[in-house]
């Protein structure tokens, strides 16, 4: 006898066959030839694979200037044919903007970018929390040369006068660097100002236009939009100057270093090109702030800016950042990460021990290129030539002044080893640092004796300093100037030791140019 099938019987029926056709296309679909997009990225990270079976290396940046080399020698900030990676290497590169701090290291965290920006001086707070994953700094990218600036009110016109004020920073940033040593260069400490902490320099440049407070730590060109709507306002101090201070570098987790060793290095080969082509040609520069439009979605004219404001790094750069350069004299990157350990450490940014610099430094990769090293383009970036010194200079505004005391035997000019290492602990890291910066050294005395002498002896103090800087130190003598003081400008009362003590000191100022 025939059954008659009810309405919702007919209707499972219908969904069975559908759902079994459905699976089986799903098990298919991937082998049929030319089915899908074959452009898009996989998005399983870990095959680093497009569906052609192409390695796509995928980089996080955020709104910058400084990784305009890779950008530009990728010819865009997608995975694409035209990139120069894949015509001369093989593989492809994908750049993706994370401005936000904690998604991007979150994207690193879970694969889903393969490389990630960090500035060297900051990473010392980030790099316990990022230790299972074993993180290496594999290339520097940049040094910051005008992209970090302090804008001031009226009447600030050095670092003494932030003494007391009202200060926006992002806390932990670049900008908290870059203030710390600003700081330093003034004898001041954070103490002595009155920190506003904000989640981004553009943060911090809002408050500085609302008249909240004092002072800024901004980026450009937030810096010249401030002084241009804050009557009476100005850049103290920017990293044109303090030009060895903020450098941005990228991480890789050790196993994907060791698992992709040679596109990395092609990567580098390829960045470096780039660097090098738009440091050397106005065409590339322009070509280039073209394509960092198109990815970051930002103006021009705004681009191109952010690309002068920043050294785009070679190799040469490279192996001095890396300490492997023996006749560079300048920052290493080392440096920099051990004393900004110290100096977040005392500020309560740093609790127990971290990865030292050798646990987290890679520079395998930029040691490789060897053939690199008589390549046009490719040296180290030289010191900057610093024009003859003119009397104006001796009454120059200073920007910042750092007391040292060098404690001369009455009546010597002559410096021993101890006063060596005395300029050494207190003010080598901050001429090299400010690198791009004047310096005026000033010889004072206390008012034992006649003046005269005591005029010609601090001047020749001075002037015995300067020549230690010069002839051990590697530094321009045109960078210099001298004064001798004698005991005309004494900090403290010539009435008692102590005082005198204190008047037996030699200034370093930093001067406007």
């Amino acid at each position: 006898m025939k059954t008659k099938l009810t309405p919702f019987a007919k209707l499972l029926i219908i969904v069975v066959i559908v759902g079994g056709i459905a699976f089986t296309f799903s098990q298919v679909k991937d082998k049929i030839p030319g089915f899908g997009n074959t452009n898009e990225t996989n998005t399983n990270s870990s095959e680093n694979t497009n569906t052609d079976g192409i390695k796509v290396i995928k980089i996080g940046v955020v709104t910058w200037g400084g990784y305009a080399g890779g950008q530009y020698f990728n010819e865009g900030f997608d995975a694409n044919e035209n990139s120069r990676f894949l015509k001369d290497y093989g593989f492809m590169v994908e750049f993706k903007v994370l401005d936000d701090f904690l998604a991007s290291r979150n994207a690193w965290k879970n694969n889903d970018v393969d490389l990630l920006w960090t500035t060297i001086d900051a990473f010392t707070t980030e790099v316990k929390g990022l230790e299972q994953f074993e993180p290496q700094v594999i290339f520097q990218a940049d040094w910051s040369r005008g992209g970090d600036a302090v804008v001031v009110n009226r009447g600030i016109n050095s670092v003494k006068d932030l003494k007391g004020k009202k200060i926006a920073i992002a806390e932990m940033t670049p900008s908290h660097t870059f203030l710390i040593w600003l700081l330093e260069a003034g004898n001041l400490t954070s103490d002595d100002v009155e920190l506003v902490k904000v989640a981004s320099a553009i943060d911090a440049a809002d408050l500085f236009k609302k008249g909240q407070v004092d002072a800024a730590v901004v980026w450009s060109p937030d810096d010249a939009d401030c002084v241009a709507k804050v009557p009476g306002s100005k850049v103290l101090q920017s990293t044109k100057s303090a030009s060895h201070i903020i450098a941005d570098v990228f991480i890789a987790k050790k196993d994907f270093v060791s698992q992709n060793k040679e596109e990395l290095k092609n990567l580098l080969r390829g960045w470096f090109k780039g660097a090098a082509e738009i440091n050397a040609s106005e065409d590339s520069k322009v070509k280039a702030s073209k394509i960092l439009a198109q990815g970051l979605n930002m103006p021009e004219d705004f681009c191109y800016d952010a690309i002068n404001n920043v050294r785009l790094c070679t190799y040469g750069d490279n192996m001095s950042f890396f300490g492997l350069n023996t006749s560079y004299k300048g920052v290493t990157g080392e440096e920099i990460y051990n004393k900004m350990e110290g100096k977040y450490r005392n500020a309560g940014y740093i609790d127990g021990s971290i990865q030292n610099w050798r646990t987290i430094s890679n520079p395998s990769l930029v040691s490789s290129l060897t053939e690199y090293a008589t390549m046009a383009g490719q040296e180290p970036e030289g010191q900057k030539a610093f024009t003859q010194v003119t009397e104006e200079m001796k009454t120059t505004e200073a920007i910042s002044t750092k007391q040292v005391s060098i404690k001369f035997p009455s009546g010597s000019y002559t410096i021993d080893e101890n006063m060596k290492t005395i300029i050494d602990l207190q003010f080598l890291d901050i001429a090299k640092s400010f690198a791009n910066s004047r310096i005026r050294i000033e010889g004072n005395t206390d008012n034992t004796g006649s003046r005269q002498t005591n005029i010609e002896l601090s001047k020749k103090r001075a002037q015995a300093v300067a020549n230690y800087l010069i002839n051990e130190r590697n530094f321009d003598s045109n960078r210099f100037v001298i004064i001798g003081n004698g005991p005309d400008k004494p900090v403290a009362t010539n009435d008692t030791n102590d005082g005198r003590s204190k008047n037996r000191r030699t200034d370093f100022e930093l001067i406007k140019e």
